[in-house]
């Protein structure tokens, strides 16, 4: 009998009370021969066994046998044997032993060896192959991307070439069969394309086949991919030979994939032959091909034990070639197969499919399949800048996790443009478990509960994010026209509901003091005409078609700040709550509200003015707001600069501490940047800790679009940077399970943090831009002085509401105002400080 045991292996017999023994995606057999008699062997990735034999012997025997890891001096517990016969059942005092024995030799390896985990075929991590480098910053196949994916990447990273082959019979890397799509060639040698039949499809451009290397090596491969940046096609990238980038980067690991054998053949050019000639003065790891013939071809020329053979699969209704079969019904017949490959390759979509609305299906047991006939499957199709299944809310470590610490399997590599992010996902983040200390002391600080998931304010976004473990829930409060103060991200209604198509919509006003243009207000709908609104999700970047969540767009219901309380008050989870309040002065003097005393009201009746268990944080732009919490020796006041600033003035920072006890700021007021490229780090960050003014820093978002380039389009390598870069102490985020996962993995642990888990050396990105292809320079941000800080104390409540400045519906003639200092809120997103060797290394090259 075979099982996979997911959670706990429970031993009994020889003991008085259930020994438990945590073996969490282990493989067990066990093989009986009589009731008394059983063989368990349990196969651990890091070179661990445990076999426990019962025998009808009268003798007891304990086998250790330790080799020494070449090169250490760790001494490595390479198999146990632990012999357990009838004479010890009656013994407490060698049943004592075992149990010991069992926990020092046994128990203890297992909760350091992470490799014991996986679920892999040979239960090592999984692969992180480069495809093309980090061609998902640099152009594919380039020295850039080369070196930068061995720079930030796990230090076995498996370098990935896809070979083409010359007219003179040289194997390059080149992404792509038509050299047209990431190179200038269609420039340099303008009349020499030609069309082809490639796989039956008629395809014109420029081949490879066409041009000698001496030819080729006068054109630069340039980004082939038109949404990710060309700003570095100026640097003339030469294309590379598959020697080049044996022999120059000398990875760990090395991947060639041949896509069109046949295309080859039909021009007299042997890739079979190229393929068995480079495989003797240069290590290959894996050679992957969609054709069968071709892999069977080579298989007996290559050391399976140097080189594996990986099929690839490529969509299940195309044909492959040479057996005139569907690769979907190639899948069915794995065992087929494994007669001339070691692995597969399959799209993603193989493994966990999506629905029409992008959201995932049940998985297919293709990993499980193949694992049964030996195979080892790796994944293909991973990028970070293309929208993927919603239910991973725009996270891509999320999205790798799925494939590689799901519970029930794991892929044995992953093919992706961005080596980071599976390296971050299997390096720090894989068998976290739900319980994982914090490793950072940042704190993770809703915005609008988890918006990025539900519409914001609703009781579903403020569970997802206690259940995503938030530390600071956050509640802006507006009020109603009956005076009920509830939770809402905007004082405009249009912002967050769907109340423009109500029969509410004729309330249209416009009211420059709050904000410009028109809008449908809070105070102008009592607080029961408000539970009959729709919510609405956020989609701050749907001009990027990029939208949250749309099957749970209109979904949950709003709160009062009274329930926000109670909610928070059960939430275990929960160090505190931030309450914001904005547009106080105008709610007070114009129509007649208190929302100062109604959040205070509420606050006391809900008992958190003498409690200690939840921090109480009340935020401001405005310092005449926080001045009237002054009382509250409890509470922390917050300041929200709602500005871009580069420093702030020591009389400006003196002022806030008269008033707050901490700051936020924007994530551009700490790493400026231009054309969504980082340009350096201000002084905002320094100046203000120097006051010992905490800094939180707002609006962490996991669409890659709201990150720099420097970032990855990862949301993780984003926070990593602000954390242990910019040294904030909190980070304001719509998706916070992303920040509280961050803020718990143990790569944050120790001095030296691997390369992938390493802050952004912010404006290095952009020193690798070429002068002519560099943005306009911008002018700074400004500094923050005692005027900006400074306000006039609160108008007292007037007695009645007045009349807006506008009829409703009415077109507003007044200048709505500006921003102070003149400056317009941009939109902020941000490089490892590797960078600085990938100089250095090239120049080198």
């Amino acid at each position: 009998m075979t099982a996979i045991l997911s959670h706990f292996l429970i031993i009994r017999p020889f003991l008085d009370s259930n020994f438990r023994l945590s073996l969490r995606g282990m493989h067990l057999d066990i093989r009986s021969q009589t009731l008394n008699i059983a063989i368990i062997t349990v196969s651990l990735s890091l070179s661990l066994s445990l076999s426990l034999s019962l025998t009808s012997s009268t003798e007891s025997e304990f086998i250790f046998r330790e080799n020494l890891i070449a090169g250490s001096s760790v001494l490595s517990l390479r198999r146990l044997t632990v012999l357990i016969f009838p004479a010890m059942y009656n013994s407490r005092a060698q049943t004592l032993f075992l149990l010991l024995l069992l926990h020092s030799v046994l128990l203890a390896p297992l909760v350091s060896a992470q490799g014991s985990k996986w679920s892999t075929l040979s239960g090592n991590p999984p692969k992180v192959i480069a495809n093309g480098g980090f061609s998902g910053i640099f152009p594919s196949s380039t020295s850039y991307a080369y070196n930068l994916a061995l720079l930030v990447s796990v230090p076995d990273v498996v370098l990935w070439c896809d070979v083409q082959l010359t007219k003179d019979g040289v194997g390059i890397c080149a992404p792509d069969l038509l050299l047209s799509n990431s190179s200038d060639i269609a420039d340099i040698f303008k009349k020499r394309n030609k069309a082809y039949l490639v796989n039956g499809v008629p395809t014109k451009g420029w081949f490879s086949v066409d041009f000698t290397f001496k030819e080729l090596s006068t054109i630069a491969l340039i980004q082939g991919v038109y949404s990710r940046t060309n700003k570095f096609d100026g640097n003339a990238f030469p294309i590379l030979t598959v020697k080049d980038v044996a022999s120059t980067y000398k990875p760990r690991g090395f991947w060639l994939n041949v896509q069109h054998d046949q295309f080859f053949t039909q021009h007299n050019l042997s890739m079979r032959s190229f393929v068995i000639s480079v495989s003797k003065t240069v290590i290959v790891n894996y050679i992957s091909s969609p054709e069968v013939a071709f892999l069977k071809s080579i298989m007996a020329r290559l050391n399976p034990k140097t080189t594996k053979l990986v099929f690839r699969f490529l969509g299940q209704d195309e044909t492959e070639p040479s057996t005139n079969q569907t690769y979907g019904s190639l899948l069915k017949n794995l065992t087929f197969v494994k007669t001339f490959a070691s692995g597969i390759m399959v799209p993603k979509s193989y493994i966990w499919p999506v629905d029409a609305n992008n959201y995932l299906l049940p998985y297919m047991s293709v990993v499980l399949d193949a694992h049964k006939e030996g195979l080892e499957v790796f994944a293909s199709d991973f990028s970070n800048d293309v929208p993927f299944s919603f239910n991973y809310s725009y996270d891509p470590v999320t999205e790798f996790l799925n494939y590689v610490d799901n519970g029930i399997f794991s892929v044995d590599g992953v093919l992706t443009d961005f080596p980071i992010t599976p390296s971050e996902a299997i390096g720090c983040f894989a068998h976290l478990g739900q319980n994982a200390s914090a490793q950072a002391k940042a704190l993770v600080i809703s915005k609008y509960g988890a918006s990025g998931d539900y519409p914001g304010c609703t009781d579903l976004a403020y569970k997802k994010a206690i259940d995503d473990h938030v530390d600071i829930l956050d509640c802006p409060v507006q009020l109603a026209k009956d005076g009920t103060p509830f939770c809402l991200s905007s004082i405009n209604l249009i912002d967050s509901t769907t109340v423009a198509q109500s029969m509410f919509s004729n309330l249209t006003r416009s009211i420059p003091a709050i904000k410009s243009g028109s809008g449908i207000f809070t105070f102008s709908l009592t607080w029961s005409q408000i539970q009959s609104l729709t919510p609405s999700i956020a989609n701050p970047y749907a001009g990027y078609r990029l939208f949250r969540n749309p099957k749970y767009k209109n979904a949950g219901r709003y709160l009062t700040l009274a329930d926000f309380l109670t909610l928070s008050k059960k939430a275990s989870s929960l160090t505190g709550v931030l309450i914001s309040i904005e547009n106080a002065a105008y709610l007070a003097g114009e129509q007649g509200l208190d929302v100062i005393q109604a959040v205070k009201d509420a606050l006391s009746k809900a008992s958190y003015d003498n409690q200690v268990a939840l921090r109480v944080m009340i935020q401001s732009t405005n310092s005449s707001v926080l001045q009237q919490f002054k009382d509250k020796t409890n509470y922390e006041l917050v300041y929200k600069v709602d500005e871009n600033i580069r420093d702030a003035a020591n009389s400006a920072v003196g002022d806030i501490k008269k008033f707050a006890h901490a700051v936020v700021v924007g994530k551009t007021s700490v790493f400026p940047e231009n054309n969504a490229f980082l340009t350096g780090v201000t002084d905002t960050v320094s100046k203000l800790k120097s006051f010992k003014l905490p800094v939180y820093v707002e609006t962490f978002s996991n669409e890659f679009v709201s990150q720099a380039w420097d970032f990855f389009s990862d949301a993780t390598v984003e926070i990593n940077s602000y954390v242990t870069g910019a040294s904030v102490d909190g980070v304001i985020t719509d998706y916070p399970k992303t920040a509280a996962r961050y803020k718990r993995n143990p790569c944050l642990l120790g001095k030296n943090a691997p390369p992938y888990m390493s802050s952004v050396e912010a404006g290095s990105l952009m020193q690798l831009i070429t002068p002519d292809y560099l943005p306009p320079a911008e002018a700074p941000f400004p500094v923050l002085n005692e005027s900006d800080v400074m306000e006039p104390p609160m108008p007292p409540v007037s007695a009645t509401a007045t009349t807006p400045t506008s009829s409703p519906g009415g077109v507003n003639t007044t200048i709505a105002p500006t921003q102070r200092n003149g400056q317009s809120k941009i939109a902020s997103c941000f490089f490892l400080p590797y960078l600085a060797m990938l100089l250095s290394a090239l120049f080198l090259v």
